[in-house]
């Protein structure tokens, strides 16, 4: 007890500091940020099947033709990977969706489909989106600008009267089709020091009515949607940023051991990012690589090898978990490792071998160089990884995963967690600089000129939270109950 407070004053303070705790609980669960993002893997075990469907499935989106009315898009599937929560409509309703770079629009499962996740393993509450509940929700027509510029021109059958729709088909034949809504979507602008002042702006994003294959109910661990971060003007950056709500940049943070992380719409100011110029006329973020090292030498590769082009070249998705690397890279980097090592393969995917000394100490760093000058180099405790008393290594071979991506440098998380990305759409460059992603970062702000700091979010599950009030309000009932007496 502190000297100067009386019993009674002191179970006062207590009861004052509880409804506190209560309040921030409460303010936390409400709390989406910009953007607060999450790991669905955080804390938990991941099997090398879940990691490998995870990818597979994203390659086939990154990959696979989309039908019209939509292209170049992407899904989210049952092994999704970064979330974040939104608000949409007047009054905004809450929706978790994944962060996506690879996608090109925004999309939730809306009131009329009957295949769509009712309930996620994840601890978070889903909801259908019904237009009829917000007060700004309108139905994008097929003789919108919109319907016409997504679609190439008029869609055939398809009149003013008319919702657009959109269908996409996956490689792996799971679907997703609907129509074409606008409504308000929230979003927290930065207004001092992590602080932020809610903001909004409209923005069309497709309504799912029908789901199939790893997108309908049969999903575990399913979320409402997909949030697309991707370059065409149909995606969320692009349709903000020609409002003149936002700079057509943003940059994620994410920090694949606590969960959660950074993500950003802005000018990143701090830390200072070195930029590579994405490869002109490409639908994903393609860059241009020139060298792979590994430790002090480089490896000997032919130039073909980094070429840009239609399922070739090198690409930066942080939807992918692990990194694939064509046949020639790959290779060398497996033969580097210790020759005494006695390696087996796990899962007949993951090359792995027993190992007790110091994974740095032991294993070379992996360096790719991209044009500018710009380098990302990748060290061994984060290539290697463990699994059942066994190291591992994250490296996939691109050819053993199709015919069709053979030639294709895919870097996913297993590079670029723990790293600040930031993606410059204005300048059509992106760049990235080691980070700890449970920091903050400096945001430019364009209209005053100030800079401001943006923190690091966790959004915690509803049974997380659920948890924390049952115990608050516990000893607020066990406090009461005594000042009573």
């Amino acid at each position: 007890m502190f000297r100067g407070i009386t019993s009674h004053d002191y179970y006062y303070s207590l009861l004052l500091i509880s409804f506190l705790l209560v309040s921030s609980a409460i303010s936390s669960a409400y709390s989406w940020g910009v953007l607060n993002v999450n790991y669905k893997y955080a804390g938990r075990q991941r099997s090398f099947s879940d990691l490998i469907e995870h990818d597979s499935h994203r390659q086939l989106r990154i990959l696979a033709g989309v039908d019209l009315p939509l292209g170049g898009s992407g899904r989210p599937d049952g092994v999704g990977l970064y979330y974040a929560k939104i608000g949409i409509g007047t009054p905004p309703k809450d929706y978790y969706v994944q962060v996506d770079t690879g996608s090109d629009i925004m999309w939730v499962n809306c009131i009329q489909c009957k295949e769509c996740p009712k309930r996620s393993s994840l601890g978070i509450d889903l909801t259908l989106y019904d237009i009829k509940d917000s007060a700004t929700g309108k139905l994008v027509s097929c003789d919108q600008e919109f319907c016409y510029a997504i679609n190439g021109g008029p869609l055939a059958g398809c009149t003013a009267n008319m919702s657009c729709p959109y269908l996409e088909i996956y490689g792996d034949g799971s679907s997703t089709a609907g129509y074409f809504v606008k409504d308000i979507v929230l979003y927290d602008r930065v207004s001092g020091n992590l602080e932020t002042s809610s903001a909004n702006g409209s923005v069309i994003f497709g309504c799912g009515a029908t789901q199939s294959g790893n997108l309908d109910s049969s999903n575990e661990e399913a979320l409402d949607g997909i949030l697309g971060f991707g370059k065409s003007n149909s995606s969320m950056i692009s349709q903000l940023a020609s409002s003149g709500n936002v700079k057509k940049m943003f940059a994620h943070c994410l920090d694949g051991v606590n969960g959660g992380g950074i993500f950003a719409i802005g000018h990143v100011v701090q830390p200072k990012v070195n930029m590579t110029p994405l490869v002109p006329n490409q639908p994903h973020y393609n860059v241009n690589m020139t060298a792979v090292q590994v430790g002090h030498d480089f490896l000997n590769l032919t130039t073909d090898i980094f070429e840009a082009g239609d399922r070739k070249g090198t690409i930066i998705d942080s939807g992918t978990t692990l990194a694939y690397l064509p046949d020639m890279v790959y290779e060398p980097l497996i033969l580097s490792q210790q020759p005494s090592l006695k390696l087996q393969t796990v899962h007949d995917e993951y090359t792995c071998f027993q190992y007790s000394a110091s994974l740095d100490e032991g294993f070379p760093n992996i360096t790719f160089h991209f044009e500018n000058s710009v380098i990302l180099k990748v060290y061994p405790h984060e290539y290697l990884f463990p699994f059942n008393g066994l190291w591992c290594v994250g490296w996939q071979n691109s050819g053993m995963q199709s015919r069709d991506r053979k030639n294709m440098t895919l870097l996913g998380d297993l590079v670029l967690s723990n790293k600040l990305v930031l993606y410059d759409l204005e300048n059509q460059s992106i760049g990235w600089t080691e980070y700890n992603c449970s920091s903050s970062i400096q945001v430019l702000d364009e209209r005053t000129g100030t800079v401001h700091l943006i923190g690091y979010h966790y959004i915690s599950s509803a049974c997380h939270l659920n948890a924390q009030l049952i115990i608050i309000l516990i000893l607020l009932v066990t406090l009461l109950h005594y000042l009573d007496n």
